[in-house]
Parts: structure tokens; sequence; C-alpha cells
């Protein structure tokens, strides 16, 4: 019986992509151990990577890493497929949504600030929406809105500002390893 062996080709785009999935994961990893007053209330760290992935490389790019982010980072916590893994896509994918379209407006207005404080309250608007659909069918969730709206607001603007200062720095790409050659 002869075996098939299929070659990928890895890119630079490629490692760049799981470079930066990398840094958010971390990111992912120390916001979930940061101890909160209510479950759902986080910084939001790995936010910050998705915003300059987004202004840096583009909206396919920051999709990617994102996707990523979510599957592994569930996948490390222990939560993929739980109602946690539910809630993080969902608001990921409202504020990967959102980006896409608030990226195109004038940048003279709408920097890396703004753009971080839409996708903030796109990522609690779907998370609380799904909550209602799914987890707690009841309009009492919505109580939350103006606690987890705060929230949004004030991390939203310091992901964004720590991104407006990443954004700055010139662009360097993260280093990626090449595989040595086997003998």
């Amino acid at each position: 019986m002869t075996r098939s062996v299929t070659d990928l080709t890895v890119t630079a785009e490629d490692r760049r992509v799981a470079w930066l999935a990398t840094a958010a994961v971390g990111l992912s990893l120390v916001d979930a151990a940061i101890p909160t007053p209510l479950p759902g209330i986080k910084p939001g760290l790995a936010n910050i990577v998705t915003l300059v992935v987004l202004l840096r490389y583009g909206w396919g790019t920051a999709v990617w890493v994102s996707v990523l982010r979510v599957l592994a980072g569930s996948l490390l916590l222990g939560h993929f497929l739980a109602p946690g893994f539910f809630l993080s896509l969902t608001g990921t994918a409202l504020s990967l949504l959102t980006l896409g379209l608030v990226r195109h407006l004038p940048t003279r207005w709408f920097g890396p600030v703004t753009l971080s404080i839409f996708a903030a309250f796109a990522h609690i608007g779907g998370q609380l929406l799904l909550a209602r659909l799914w987890l707690i069918p009841h309009d009492g969730v919505f109580l939350l809105t103006p606690l987890f709206a705060a929230a949004a607001l004030v991390f939203g603007t310091i992901n964004g500002l720590i991104a407006a200062k990443l954004l700055v720095e010139p662009s360097e790409d993260p280093p990626c390893p090449k595989p040595s050659a086997s003998p």
C-alpha cells in the first residue's frame, strides 16, 4: 500500500495570521483570568489585536484572527461548544460585521477609539440578544443593558487608545520561524 503525502504551502501571510491569532488567544486567556463582579464583563483585550489587524492588514485577516482566537481560546479554556463559546462567537461575529461597515467611515472622525467602541457595543449587544433568545428567555435580561453598555464604553475606549498607540508605531511583522529542512 502506497501512502501519498500532500504538501501544504505555508505563506508569509499564513505565518502572520498564526502569530497574530496566538497574541489574541494569549490576551483572551489573560481576560479569562481577570476576576469580575458580573459574568460577561471583561476588558476584551484580544479586541486590541483584532482592531490593529483590521487597520493594518484588512478585514479578511481580522476575521481569520478573530475566528481562530474564539476557537483556540474556547478549546484551551474548556468552553468549546458550551454556552460561553456561542456567546463569544456571536459577539465576535457582530463585532466583526460592525467593524466591516464602520471602517469605511471618514477616519477624521472615526479612528481606532471610535471603532473600538462600536465593536464593544456590537459585541455585548450580540451576547445579550443570544442570551435572551437562548439562555434566559425573559426580557429581564435586558435590565443588564446599562451596566454592560457602560462596561463596553469604558473598555472600548481603553482598548481603542491602546490600539491607536500600537498603530502609531511602525509595522513590524511578527517573527516567523521557517521550518528547517529535514535530512
